[in-house]
């Protein structure tokens, strides 16, 4: 006598399926990624983590926008002021560190690629890439921090009104844009930082087998990090090192 399947049988059987397709083989061993318990499948902790994430982007994007509604208005209290400290800055350094986290963007974006596909090694190697341009654009950063120093341009610690006054320029509002530079630069270094620590784990936990085409989660939520704090920095480099480049054509 034939006995139907219950349903019971049959939803421990999906989820058995589930799992099976979660499998991520490491030669001989493999590793069973399930979802958390407050999740039925893993395709619904990915999209919980990203709206997640997505919330805490807008939260640092009111951050940064209140610190850049900010410079734009000083900005246009104090044009020469801020022209001038502008023109004090290394744009060169600021150039390079451009085009490493840009570069940095698009290793990013392969990791994610290559979780996708189930390619760990690649996913490892493009993951501390990633790390280590973001690493490359701290030491230029603290380079160029260091030649402010040398150039009287920390206020606080180095820096000498009557080099300012002597060219018709309020110390004070020099200083002002100078503290914003410092702050939102010092900001996003400290964000840029968390990412690094952020991609060492992402890059540990894939060495380690847990992401595959079916669990690539934290691999995506982590690079959705990162390409925020890329897009942070390509405000913040005209508004800061580009300030009189128009004047100086004109």
């Amino acid at each position: 006598m034939n006995i139907p399947p219950s349903p019971a049988a049959g939803t421990e059987a999906a989820g058995t399926a589930l799992a099976s397709s979660a499998m991520i083989a490491l030669g001989a061993t493999a590793i069973e990624v399930r979802p958390a318990m407050q999740f039925e499948t893993l395709e619904q902790q990915r999209e919980a983590s990203l709206f997640g994430m997505w919330i805490f982007l807008a939260t640092e994007l009111m951050i940064f926008g209140g610190l850049l509604t900010a410079y734009a208005v000083y900005r246009s209290e104090y044009p020469a002021e801020f022209k001038a400290g502008s023109e004090h800055l290394n744009l060169l350094i600021g150039a390079i560190n451009t085009v490493v986290l840009l570069t940095s963007s698009l290793t990013m974006a392969l990791a994610v690629r290559a979780a996708q596909t189930g390619l760990q090694k690649r996913t490892v190697w493009l993951l501390l890439v990633t790390a280590a341009l973001g690493a490359v654009f701290m030491g230029f950063k603290a380079v160029e921090y260091y030649t402010d120093y040398k150039a009287n341009l920390m206020p606080g610690f180095a820096f000498s009104p009557q080099e300012w006054t002597a060219q018709g320029l309020s110390p004070e509002h020099v200083q002002m844009f100078l503290i914003l530079y410092y702050f939102m630069t010092i900001l996003h270094a400290i964000h840029l930082t968390l990412g690094i620590a952020l991609l060492l784990a992402i890059a540990h936990l894939a060495h380690r087998g847990r992401y595959s085409p079916a669990n690539y989660g934290g691999v995506e939520i982590s690079g959705l990090y990162w390409h925020f704090i890329d897009i942070v920095w390509l405000f913040l480099l005209p508004l800061l090192y580009l300030v009189a480049t128009r004047t100086s054509w004109q």
